[in-house]
């Protein structure tokens, strides 16, 4: 690795991360990818699947921590707090939030592949850098960086109520309204078959509330579902004041 690249790895843990590694070689691999050591097997580094496999024990462990420590509530409340702060959605947007997408290894094929499969990396690579941070500053500095990038969106997680599965929650919520149960209709299907994005409708009352797409059926439904309960909360508001 050229001097230049290896000291975009050490500005990023500075100016990013708030930390000089000692074995700065731990990052490098945190966001090192399979593909990249397929293609270049001479590399002296190892790809981030270990690291990741440590760092999403310790996001875990610290997350549940907190939750139980901070916050009075029943197990099954909990564990889908931490469902919802450590998922591969929050991981990802955590690591889009911190910028180290152009630092990734990545084979040349893997580096064209699809938007899903990057957002799946970027959420990797996050649990990876976790696993590198405690290896290389321990348990302490780990935590700190976690309730720093994840931690701090569990206020708008229980005041939005996106814990909850959505469909299910909305259910709830057009009952109070003694409307219809919602239905869920596809209305377009786009890309190559590897590569599907799915647009779905939900229906309450014979009108279309929201739309919402997804590389899976599922995925639209639920990101409908999120559509029209955000809409619900700016039109009935009140039917959010209950725990």
């Amino acid at each position: 690795m050229n001097k230049e690249l290896l000291d975009s790895y050490i500005s990023f843990a500075k100016t990013k991360l708030g930390l000089e590694f000692n074995d700065i070689n731990l990052l490098i691999s945190a966001l090192t990818h399979r593909s990249y050591i397929n293609e270049h097997r001479s590399s002296p580094i190892a790809h981030n699947e270990r690291l990741e496999f440590l760092g999403d024990a310790v996001l875990e462990l610290v997350t549940s921590d907190f939750l139980y420590c901070n916050y009075d509530q029943p197990e099954g409340v909990m564990t889908s707090w931490r469902a919802a702060l450590v998922n591969t959605e929050a991981n990802a947007r955590a690591g889009k939030e911190l910028g180290y997408e152009p630092l990734i290894r990545l084979s040349r094929g893997e580096r064209n592949g699809s938007e899903r499969a990057h957002h799946s990396i970027i959420a990797d690579c996050y649990e990876a850098i976790i696993g590198a941070i405690y290896l290389d500053h321990g348990y302490a500095e780990a935590e700190k960086f976690i309730k720093k990038h994840s931690l701090e969106r569990i206020d708008e997680i229980i005041e939005e109520k996106t814990w909850r599965d959505a469909k299910s929650f909305l259910q709830q919520i057009v009952q109070k309204t003694k409307s219809g149960v919602p239905k869920y209709s596809l209305i377009k299907e786009d890309g190559p078959d590897h590569d599907k994005t799915f647009t779905v409708a939900v229906i309450i009352d014979g009108h279309i509330c929201a739309t919402g797409s997804g590389h899976s059926k599922q995925d639209a439904q639920v990101k409908a579902a999120e559509g029209a309960i955000r809409k619900y909360r700016k039109t009935h508001p009140e039917l959010f004041l209950a725990k």
